[in-house]
């Protein structure tokens, strides 16, 4: 792809209609398989990085302080956020594909040189490196596979996808309980085991993605008309579509190398601030109850109900499944019932069963197996709820900026969720109260039953749309946009 060749003045062209009429086939697996697992990868690092804390305040390792294993936490999602951003705005400028590479090979630096750490300081900075890929990715991957992906199918796929973290950190609870396993290897070599396991990961995808060809909308809308249709033509032969004789909608398109930051803040709160508003409150909320509840998830077993610190781990594989299970069993109704009517309900029923959990908690009325099968049930569909803030943030916005979109609602969840929501329940925690507990539950499950308020308010139903009829294109002309898709 030439970047320095002149942009077109106009295009014509059916390109969106042809991916939209796709059927499902080996292509689009492969697809989400090389691009949907960078929240395996994130799932693994997470879990990876938490089950390793006490070892790594070993005398043997990197002798570390809770403090110092709270920053690397932190540092961890510093990168992430500041990678979200940056990547973010370099994949709307310099194309899909060209940036899925680039943040998977920093992820692979940061989690190969995290194995190499030998101090607070070196691990910190490489934690750091890894989150960087590991944001990047998220704007990356999610823009490109919401613009390959069947207008009919995109809302389960983006779930499935963005539940796929799940698989991640049951994955990476089985490979922290075996390389940490003293009679299997030393101290100081199974928790860097840990990171080689994640890097082979790592690398098995970095080669599957040779396959995956750039969004032929990218293409479209920056002026690489021949390449477009290449590429798209390439598509339907590997998913061994032949097309047929019915007419396409088409549409002119005014491509330009570069769209702008103006465009950015003129399109998030001037021409779609309602949908703006309603993303944040969906983002916030489930970062808020996600990371208040995961992250103290061992306080609350050790400190209320003695469970032993070593066995915590295996309270994490039922949670996980409840969480994955959630999105791929729920995911076809988003595509079916609708996106406003499921993300509202998946949002409120996590809210009141919270609540009532909640309730239970603070009267002692759980075990703590009846706790986490609890927390399993709320989770089947807040994670589900999650995963659709993750699908409407991609999906309500012009494709030439969804990249960085995503990137800055992501940033603002995640700082949201990452600082508030555990540094509160750990206070309450601390406590040492149930009903302190059970006000910060009560607080997690009100902003949940909220933001199901606005979704119903202010949502948008994008089920089995298109990308170009729910948000415009930037390089197509208002005056179009009512007959793209007829």
């Amino acid at each position: 792809m030439d970047q320095n060749r002149a942009i077109a003045e106009t295009i014509t062209a059916d390109i969106p209609a042809r991916l939209d009429r796709l059927p499902w086939s080996r292509f689009h697996l492969l697809v989400v398989i090389a691009l949907g697992i960078t929240w395996v990868l994130d799932g693994l690092e997470v879990t990876i990085v938490g089950g390793m804390g006490g070892v790594l305040q070993d005398k043997a390792t990197l002798h570390l302080t809770g403090t110092e294993i709270g920053s690397v936490a932190s540092a961890y999602v510093v990168g992430a956020v500041s990678g979200a951003l940056g990547f973010g705005w370099l994949t709307d400028r310099i194309g899909r594909k060209r940036m899925f590479f680039i943040t998977l090979a920093i992820y692979l630096v940061g989690v190969l040189l995290s194995a190499f750490s030998w101090s607070f300081a070196s691990f910190a900075v490489f934690r750091c490196i890894t989150g960087l890929g590991i944001g990047g990715e998220y704007a990356a991957i999610n823009s490109a596979i919401d613009e390959l992906m069947a207008a009919r199918l995109r809302g389960r796929i983006d779930l499935v996808i963005n539940g796929s973290f799940w698989i991640g950190a049951a994955l990476g609870s089985g490979v922290v309980s075996v390389v940490l396993d003293k009679r299997l290897f030393p101290i100081d070599i199974g928790w860097r085991l840990g990171f080689v396991i994640g890097a082979v990961l790592g690398c098995i995808v970095l080669f599957l993605r040779r396959w995956v060809p750039e969004s032929p909308r990218w293409l479209l809308t920056h002026g690489y008309e021949h390449e477009a249709e290449r590429n798209v033509a390439e598509i339907e032969r590997r998913a061994e579509f032949h097309g047929d004789d019915a007419p396409l909608p088409r549409a002119t398109f005014h491509p330009e190398s570069s769209f702008g930051l103006a465009r950015l803040f003129r399109c998030l709160f001037l021409l779609y601030r309602r949908r703006t508003v309603v993303v944040l409150v969906l983002m916030a909320s489930q970062a808020f109850l996600y990371n208040a509840i995961f992250f103290t998830l061992g306080l609350v077993l050790t400190e209320f109900y003695h469970v032993p610190a070593a066995s915590v781990g295996s309270y994490i594989l039922p949670f996980a499944a409840g969480n994955f299970l959630g999105p791929l069993l729920l995911g076809r109704w988003f595509d079916t019932i609708g996106r406003r009517a499921m993300i509202a309900g998946t949002y409120v029923v996590a809210g009141i069963l919270l609540a009532v959990t909640a309730w239970l908690f603070s009267e002692g009325r759980l075990s703590a197996d009846e706790q986490v099968a609890a927390w399993s049930v709320i989770f089947f569909f807040a994670s589900a709820a999650a995963s659709a803030a993750y699908l409407s943030a991609g999906e309500l916005f012009p494709l030439e900026i969804r990249a960085l979109v995503i990137a800055v609602f992501y940033a603002v969840g995640t700082g949201v969720g990452g600082a508030i929501g555990p540094y509160l329940f750990g206070r309450l925690i601390d406590t040492g109260s149930r009903q302190a507990l059970f006000d910060g539950y009560l607080l997690a499950a009100g902003l949940m039953i909220a933001a199901a308020g606005f979704e119903l308010a202010l949502g948008v139903d994008a089920e089995r749309q298109p990308l170009e009829s729910i948000a415009e294109p930037l390089s197509v002309r208002p005056q179009q946009i009512g007959d793209l898709y007829t």
